[in-house]
């Protein structure tokens, strides 16, 4: 399976094809509760996406945004339900780190819930640690905040 990845912007259609997807499978997995965090995952004008295609297909994304002057935030990792297994997730973040490390920036932090256990022991393999609950995620019992030092 060939992956290509694109660095592109939150306006590009493939990218808002596939946080609708995320929305559609983060409602199935936490149902009513996803109406707490909904608006934590409104994603504005963000220049720093990443998508991946699969034979043009935009199968997985990913992006970043200006956490403090020092790290960024990961919001909307994604990958489609037929194409995960095959690694698409970890070629999106490591995309996204080398991009944040290009920009200067020297951590990520980011949030997961309690049931995306897929997500945890993806981020947990590529040396990210739990850390105490940040901003809006504070008083959500089923966040699980996460951060890594970019080591570059």
């Amino acid at each position: 399976m060939l992956i290509t990845l694109h660095r592109i912007t939150s306006a590009n259609p493939d990218f808002r094809l596939l946080i609708t997807q995320l929305d559609a499978d983060l409602r199935e997995m936490y149902a009513d509760l996803m109406d707490s965090y909904d608006q934590h995952n409104i994603i504005e004008q963000i220049d720093t996406v990443v998508i991946a295609y699969h034979d043009d297909a935009p199968v997985g994304c990913g992006c970043f945004k200006a956490f403090d002057s020092e790290s960024v935030e990961l919001k909307r990792m994604f990958v489609a339900r037929d194409a995960r297994g095959k690694g698409i997730s970890k070629l999106v973040l490591a995309e996204l780190e080398n991009w944040a490390a290009e920009l200067g920036y020297r951590y990520t932090v980011l949030e997961t819930g309690s049931k995306n256990i897929e997500a945890q022991a993806l981020y947990r393999k590529s040396g990210y640690g739990v850390t105490p609950s940040y901003g809006p995620y504070v008083d959500l019992p089923d966040s699980v905040c996460m951060r890594k030092c970019l080591n570059r």
